[in-house]
Order: C-alpha cells, then structure tokens, then sequence
C-alpha cells in the first residue's frame, strides 16, 4: 500500500526538518510513502528546508487559500492509497508513527483514522490538559461520533475523491468531513499508537484567533452549539481549577499558574467571539479569519 503524507506549510522552518526527518526514518515494512507539501507563502526558510528532502512541493496564493482548499490541493497531487495528514509543527514521536496511523484503515476497521498528540516541556500546560482530553492512551477501533483532527491523521483516497473538504469553513474542516462520513455509514477510528509531539509556537492573540476560527466553523457543523456568557465563565473557571489542580498533582503550579489563566482567557474569550459571528464573511475578513499566520 501506498501513503502519502499531506503537509500544510506557512512559515514552518523551525520544526520541519525534524518532521521530514521522521517521515524518512519511518519502519513501513510493505507500504510506501510519498511526501507532498502544500505551502502559502512561506518566508522563513520552509522552502529551502523542503528542498533539502525528496518531497514534492506545491503552491496556493495567499488569497486563494483556505484550510480545506489547501488539502484538497495536496489530495489531488498524491498518488498514494492513503492519504496522511500531518501538521507542519508536528514531529513523530518513534518509527513506527505512519505504519500505526493506517494500521486501522488497511485492517478494514475504518475509512478515517487519527493519532494522539502530545505537547512537550515548551508547550502550554493547558494545552497539554487539552492534548490529554482529546488523545487519551486508549484506542477508540472504531469510535463513536466523529470527531477528528488533522494535525495527525488519515484517510482512503477513495474517500476523500467522492467527498472532498470543504474549502469555505474558517477551520475544522476534518470535523466536517467526518460527520458526513459517520452519517453515510463510514466509521472513524482512533489509535493511541500513532504518536505525535504538537508544538505551537503562537502569541496570545494567535490562541485566541485560533479558537474563533473553530468557533466559527462549528456553528456551521453543530449550528446547534450556543455559547452563551454564563457558559463561557463556567466553563473558564471549570478549566482554570483542572489546570491548577492537575499543576498542583505535578508540583508545578508556580511556574504555570499565570499561563493556565492567560492560555484559557484566551480560548474562550476567541470562542466566545466566534460562536457569535453571524456576519457574512468578506473577502478581506476571509482572509484574516482562513490565513493561519
């Protein structure tokens, strides 16, 4: 079987060598891998990193791009069975990361599968109660609902040529897509196996600017998901007391006590905001709301 992993670029110069590196040392036994780049407009060096690399390596104007057209983009120049998607921040924790991520889909178990994600010492340490949440230890073969995440994940091609992503939503794109997947019949798998480190490098404003993008998209997918005020400061102080408690479990409540409070301020004042977007989307908003930088 044939894989071939879809990466998004913009400005990813820090950690992609270390993510080219990890897709080559791969143990893949039977399969075969092909690497296609999708980038934005980098500036940083990103190219110049790729090109060191047997990869293919295509382009998108910075005003004709979104999430999903950039994936649909990559899927169409892959050759391969698989189709994996891996973020441009995202490093393999082992060798056997990409074999594990399909293992699913060849075995017939689903026609989409999804890998854990795990932060490291420089990560946010809310981040990492997030990573925890959502990527627990145990495998989900399948899963029940659809949710999904594309920093690390996989689907047939077969799939993706009947249902392409969706190119107009702000972000969670792999949600939407798996919903309609799950309500033809298809099923999602989770593998705790298929292991990643994700690491962000963002601003404060870029968390928050993150979490009103999905905020945005989700009331497109869940139009049923009302944020209301007293929500949102239930849900803060709920998440700032795990924080701190589970800081406190680790002893490290000190250094991380004003990051838990910042990190979560901003996730849920930006998915406050974007679950009460209800404008229509200019071009010029588009933009701001679909570039990731």
């Amino acid at each position: 079987m044939k894989i071939s992993v879809v990466i998004r670029t913009l400005n990813e110069s820090k950690h992609l060598a270390a993510l080219l590196q990890g897709i080559q040392s791969q143990q893949l036994g039977e399969h075969s891998v092909e690497t296609v780049i999708v980038d934005s407009g980098s500036t940083d060096g990103t190219l110049e990193v790729a090109a060191r690399f047997p990869v293919k390596v295509l382009g998108i104007k910075k005003e004709e791009f979104s999430f999903g057209r950039s994936l649909n983009i990559g899927c169409a120049a892959a050759t391969g069975d698989v189709l994996v998607f891996v973020s441009g921040h995202c490093i393999p924790v082992d060798e056997h990361w990409l074999a594990e991520l399909v293992k699913p889909i060849a075995a017939g178990l689903c026609v989409s599968s999804y890998g854990r994600q795990i932060g490291d010492e420089t990560s946010h340490f809310s981040e990492r109660q997030i990573f925890a949440k959502y990527f627990p230890a145990e495998d989900k073969l399948p899963q029940e609902g659809f949710y999904c995440n594309n920093a690390n994940a996989a689907v047939l091609k077969s799939v993706w040529a009947e249902h392409h992503y969706d190119e107009e939503l702000t972000g969670l794109e792999d949600m939407h897509l798996a919903k309609r997947l799950v309500a033809l019949g298809h099923k999602i798998g989770y593998t705790s196996r298929a292991t990643v480190y994700h690491l962000h490098s963002e601003t404060w404003s870029q968390v928050r600017r993150r979490f009103e993008r999905e905020a945005i998209a989700l009331q497109f997918i869940m139009p049923e998901v009302h944020l209301g005020l007293g929500d949102v400061l239930r849900y803060f102080f709920s998440a700032v007391l795990l924080d701190l408690g589970a800081a406190l479990q680790e002893r490290q409540t000190r250094p991380n006590f004003a990051d838990i409070l910042r990190y979560r301020y901003n996730q849920f004042r930006g998915a406050y905001k974007g679950n009460h977007f209800h404008r229509r989307l200019s071009r010029e908003v588009k933009e701001a709301y679909f570039y990731p930088r």
